[in-house]
């Protein structure tokens, strides 16, 4: 073969077995990277809608809160398009000539849906429920972002299976207590800003979550680790089930001054499953 090929044949065919290595590395790396780019992921875009509808102006601006527009956010797996009728209900009264909203009383006037874009669009196969994670403790902000922010919506997150395994992993990092779940203010424990939290007895058919009461006022006012307080003891229908001086239980608050305290507090109290109980691939896709 030497009189085919010269010696420096093989320093080429050396060289090209590297470069194709090194292309195939680089290929790979560049489709790792554009797979979580906002090219495939839309993080951070706004898609033209309809009608530009300013989250900002009327969650911050006009105080509305998210259950108004979105009904079902606490109790199904879709926390639901507001219909054109929600909108009407202030818009009959106020910038009812505005060319800005004439989709809005077109649809109103023909039965037909205004066409949103969806902004935060999973794959068909993957299913996820809203009620849930709002009734355990995940705030709005933590996947939607600063909504009462944005003028027009966005999507903060990329959503893709490794952002949601992230969570799922440490999911102490993002519970807060429900009843904080749509302030979109909300900041972690701290310090200079304690959360105090009481759990009492867990009762048959009442979600865990219920039988926990935060507060980020100190309940005893002295600003101790712990604080007892005497309340009446509640039946059926929120009724002291009976008089007397047997119709009080003993709330002990805890204070806590760091998310990782709290959320592994709530973990244990709202019974959150860990990466090992969701066994099942069925929980999240269909």
């Amino acid at each position: 073969m030497a009189q085919i090929f010269e010696r420096s044949s093989n320093a080429l065919a050396r060289m090209s077995l590297v470069l194709t290595g090194l292309i195939v590395i680089a290929l790979g790396v560049t489709l790792d990277q554009l797979q979580r780019s906002p090219w495939v992921t839309r993080q951070g875009q706004r898609p033209e809608q309809p009608v530009p509808f300013s989250h900002k102006h009327h969650v911050q601006g006009l105080g509305l809160q998210c259950q108004y527009c979105h009904t079902t956010v606490e109790k199904s797996s879709y926390a639901g398009i507001p219909p054109t009728k929600t909108c009407i209900n202030c818009h009959a009264q106020i910038w009812t000539n505005a060319q800005l909203l004439e989709p809005v009383r077109s649809s109103w006037a023909t039965g037909e849906s205004i066409p949103w874009i969806r902004v935060h669009d999973l794959p068909d196969f993957v299913f996820f429920n809203h009620s849930i994670h709002v009734n355990k403790g995940i705030g709005c902000t933590t996947c939607h972002g600063r909504v009462d922010q944005m003028p027009l919506m966005y999507a903060q997150n990329t959503l893709q299976m490794e952002w949601c395994l992230d969570c799922h992993r440490n999911p102490a990092k993002n519970l807060r207590p429900t009843s904080q779940v749509y302030d979109m203010a909300w900041e972690e424990p701290a310090s200079d800003r304690p959360v105090w939290c009481a759990a009492t007895d867990e009762k048959p058919g009442v979600p865990t979550a219920e039988s926990v009461n935060c507060t980020t006022k100190d309940p005893s006012g002295a600003g101790a680790q712990m604080a007892s307080l005497q309340l009446p003891l509640m039946g059926a229908h929120g009724v002291a089930p009976y008089a007397g001086n047997d119709a009080i239980e003993t709330v002990q608050y805890k204070k806590f001054t760091s998310q990782y305290d709290l959320g592994h507090f709530l973990v244990d109290r709202y019974k959150i499953r860990t990466p090992k109980d969701l066994t099942s691939c069925e929980v999240c896709h269909r």
